[in-house]
C-alpha cells in the first residue's frame, strides 16, 4: 500500500507542476508548453500506475476504495501543505518517486 501511496502523491506533484503558477512557485522559471505537457501526461500516468498497482494487489472493490482514500490523503497534504512548506512537498515528491518503484518490486 505504502508504493501506491507514494506513487499517488508523486502524480499529484506532477499535476501541481502541470499548472504555470505553482511551477513557476515552486521551480522559480517560466515552464514551456512541453513541460506542462510532459508534468500533466506523467502526472496522470502516475496516477493511473497507482491505480493499477492497487487493483492489482487487491480486488476491485478493496483496491479503489484503497486507491481512494490515498488520493485524498495526498490531495489534503498539498492544498494544506503547499501554502505553507511547498520544498518540503517538493522533496517528499521527489523522494517517493524514487521509493516507489523500489517498495513496487519488493512488495510482490
Amino acid at each position: 500500500m505504502l508504493s501506491v501511496a507514494l506513487f499517488t502523491f508523486a502524480g499529484l506533484a506532477a499535476l501541481c507542476l502541470a499548472m504555470e503558477k505553482h511551477f513557476v512557485e515552486l521551480l522559480g522559471s517560466k515552464p514551456r508548453a512541453a513541460q506542462l505537457r510532459t508534468l500533466r501526461v506523467a502526472g496522470w500516468g502516475l496516477l493511473l500506475l497507482a491505480l493499477g498497482l492497487a487493483l492489482h494487489w487487491r480486488d476491485m472493490a478493496d483496491g479503489l476504495v484503497e486507491w481512494s482514500a490515498v488520493l485524498m490523503a495526498g490531495l489534503t497534504l498539498w492544498v494544506f501543505g503547499l501554502p505553507y512548506q511547498p520544498r518540503l512537498l517538493l522533496g517528499l515528491a521527489a523522494a517517493s518517486v524514487l521509493l516507489a518503484p523500489l517498495l513496487a518490486v519488493f512488495a510482490a
